[in-house]
């Protein structure tokens, strides 16, 4: 019998408590409206997180993984102490990120890991790394333009044709009376509310898709680089241990999301994620490592800056009109853009990666 090296089982321990991070943190953003809305459990959530996880790992994130662990650097530099070292970065700006309460990119902050032990070894692909940064460029402000103007021009008739709001408990239900359970609808969902359980959980496993495609490489494209596993192990272990993060830990992201919704409507989070999903997917597909946090950041404060646009012209029509009881719009347009806000949660975001970046290159130029 074979034994495994202990190095190598570091290795995959860190791989593994980088993936449960992912799937908690990851599990919230995407099934946090369905849950919120009592669309789905929490444990409906967990393994749908998981199914879909792994499906766009195993195809979409398949390029994403030899971009980082492959194309990133030339030669053959991950080691299995490099990797090991390089994986740590990104775990620790997972905890970083949860510390401050900033959901940092582990997409960004892999990235910058990887591209400072390319320039401490001086065997960067610089081509390739200026496509991503531009890619990282252009993806959130297309996220912003594309939100900002569903906001001011079709935000309230999708708010109007959804119109779900949140119920008490799952509106689905376990049949047990076969040989297999099966889901149903609850006896007290109407047809409108059936469409929107459609809708949200839908909407729902496509950003599982998308967060799979885009994260499996994270958890795992050092090792996988390294050969020291192969790409069918390597997308294996990252989709199970999201799973297993998206089934534990993420109920609390769960719970924080579900109570959160009174300030991001359900209209609101489905734009955002059908923006960002289908984004992050598309840049997935042609092996650029994409950043969920950042452009679903983006896209909600482009779709509040596009209703705040709106309020504001709503206030000065009726400034202009000057009738007698007026009231002002139910929502406040400081509630809908808050620009500082927004700015702090920016360069936070990029502060992150580049502190692993800066990090990553201290320490190989000396290993």
């Amino acid at each position: 019998m074979t034994s495994i090296p202990l190095l190598l089982l570091v290795g995959v321990a860190v791989a593994a408590f980088v993936g449960f991070n992912i799937g908690g943190s990851n599990t919230g953003v995407a099934f946090g409206p369905a849950v919120g809305s009592g669309a789905v459990s929490k444990i409906g959530a967990g393994v749908l997180m998981t199914v879909f996880a792994f499906l766009g790992g195993w195809t979409v994130g398949r390029r994403v993984v030899t971009t980082l662990g492959s194309n990133l650097v030339v030669g053959d530099p991950f080691t299995l102490p490099v990797s090991i070292g390089v994986l740590f970065f990104i775990g620790g700006a997972l905890f970083v990120s949860n510390v401050f309460g900033v959901p940092a990119s582990t997409s960004m902050t892999a990235v910058g890991a990887i591209v400072g032990l390319g320039l401490a070894r001086d065997a960067l692909a610089t081509d390739l790394v200026l496509e991503i940064v531009s890619w990282w460029i252009v993806a959130p402000l297309v996220a912003f333009w594309v939100s900002g103007v569903v906001g001011r021009y079709a935000y309230d008739a999708i708010d109007e044709r959804l119109a779900l709001g949140s119920a008490e408990g799952s509106m689905l239900a376990v049949d047990r009376s076969g040989t297999v359970p099966t889901p149903r609808l609850d006896d007290d969902t109407t047809r409108r509310e059936a469409t929107g359980v459609v809708l949200v959980v839908g909407i729902a496993c496509f950003m599982a898709f998308s967060a799979g495609a885009s994260n499996v490489a994270n958890a795992v494209a050092p090792l996988v680089g390294s050969g020291q596993l192969s790409m069918n192990a390597g997308i294996l272990l990252a989709a199970g241990t999201i799973g297993v993060g998206a089934l534990t830990i993420a109920r609390r992201t769960l719970d924080t999301m579900g109570e959160g919704l009174t300030e991001l409507p359900l209209a609101a989070a489905l734009v955002v994620a059908v923006v960002s999903a289908s984004l992050v997917t598309a840049l997935s597909a042609i092996g650029i490592p994409a950043s969920f946090v950042v452009i679903a950041t983006m896209s909600t404060v482009g779709l509040g800056w596009g209703r705040a646009t709106r309020a504001e012209g709503e206030l000065l029509v009726e400034a202009d009109d000057v009738v007698e009881g007026m009231t002002e719009p139910d929502v406040a347009v400081d509630d809908l853009y808050r620009p500082w806000a927004t700015l702090r949660v920016v360069v936070l975001q990029n502060a992150v990666p580049a502190v692993a970046t800066v990090g990553a290159y201290l320490l190989f130029s000396v290993w």
